[in-house]
């Protein structure tokens, strides 16, 4: 990896002016992802659990071996940008990130994190899912709930009777990228925009 790419994302604020929603508009700017978020750099692969919260990294050469995720104050586009929209297709909710010093990678993990985990789907929300897919919400809410607190618990908590986002996803809990879906995005929220982008969940 060349060292252009390294100074580009690098963290700091020697960058040009951070761009608000308006300035996005009016300028109708295409922005750059982070490759890691597009999960497109070549030594680092972004290892995010939205049930504990916990980043790392692999080496897509090297897998055997755990990297710690020290690009997380990177930028987490170019131009920066006060917000970003993150949607997801196994999902009904939108996550706004807001930083008015430039959006980080920090900052992405940390609130996607937080939409999924301290928020619950509503009584009207899991209703509509039909009854199978309800009993594997269930089943991934006591799996997820044992996984967030497994160093306090000796013997089996009980069933959660309200269950989180992160427990909607089912098996998907692991970030896996960002991309731009602009009809999708369309069909979702009635807009497009520079700052919206589409997030892939693995298992």
């Amino acid at each position: 990896m060349g060292d252009s790419t390294v100074s580009k994302w690098a963290a700091g604020t020697s960058y040009g002016p951070v761009l608000s929603q308006t300035d996005l508009y009016l300028l109708n700017t295409d922005l750059q992802l982070n490759p890691i978020l597009q999960g497109t750099n070549p030594g680092f692969h972004l290892l995010f659990n939205l049930v504990t919260g916990s980043t790392g990294g692999f080496n897509p050469e090297a897998r055997d071996r755990d990297l710690l995720f020290t690009q997380k104050d990177e930028p987490a586009t170019l131009p920066r940008v006060t917000q970003l929209i993150i949607i997801t297709e196994l999902s009904p909710w939108c996550t706004i990130i807001h930083n008015e010093r430039g959006v980080t990678m920090s900052d992405v993990c940390t609130a996607i994190w937080k939409e999924y985990t301290e928020n619950y789907v509503s009584e009207q929300e899991f209703n509509s899912l039909p009854p199978r897919l309800q009993e594997h919400v269930k089943r991934a809410a006591a799996n997820n709930q044992q996984a967030a607190n497994w160093q306090m618990y000796y013997n089996t908590p009980t069933p959660p009777s309200r269950y989180k986002r992160v427990d909607w996803l089912r098996d998907k809990i692991y970030f896996d990228y960002l991309t731009k879906k602009d009809t999708y995005s369309v069909s979702r929220l009635g807009f497009k925009a520079p700052n919206i982008f589409v997030m892939c969940l693995a298992s």
